[in-house]
């Protein structure tokens, strides 16, 4: 039996995963972290993207989350996001059109958006993109 760590996945609105892992990878703000029981202790901010999580009897699950906080203690890992959900629920149709509406935005410089919030939007669809290619590539398809 592999050595694991507690993990918790954790938004505002609901606990969206609990259990033993083997490994958690997430995106963080200065890189992609690998966590693995025996890690050192440690908080960092993520960005959005997604999580993989390789569990206890080796299977992987892939979640979204829009940004948050990681924090490493030694038996357990918890990620606090703004917003998360499975991948699989993640809709891959209206992520590619607000990436379409926010590169659209983003060339009306004459427009009353406010640039900012479309380059956010930008990023955020295409974190979301990411995860789903992330799902599928787990997947084999």
């Amino acid at each position: 039996m592999a050595i694991t760590v507690h993990c918790d996945i954790v938004s505002a609105e609901k606990s969206i995963f609990s259990g033993l892992v083997e490994m958690v990878v997430a995106h963080g703000t200065l890189g992609d972290l690998g966590i693995a029981p025996g890690h050192a202790p440690l908080l960092t901010q993520l960005s959005p993207g997604p999580i993989r999580v390789i569990k206890q009897n080796g299977e992987e699950e892939v979640y979204y989350v829009s940004g948050g906080m990681l924090e490493v203690q030694p038996k357990v890992v918890t990620i606090l996001a703004d917003t998360a959900q499975r991948a699989d629920d993640v809709d891959e149709a209206a992520a590619q059109q607000a990436i379409e509406d926010a590169r659209r935005a983003l060339a009306n410089q004459s427009s009353e958006i406010n640039y900012s919030a479309a380059a956010a939007m930008l990023a955020e669809a295409a974190a979301q993109l990411r995860t789903i290619q992330a799902l599928k590539k787990k997947m084999g398809k």
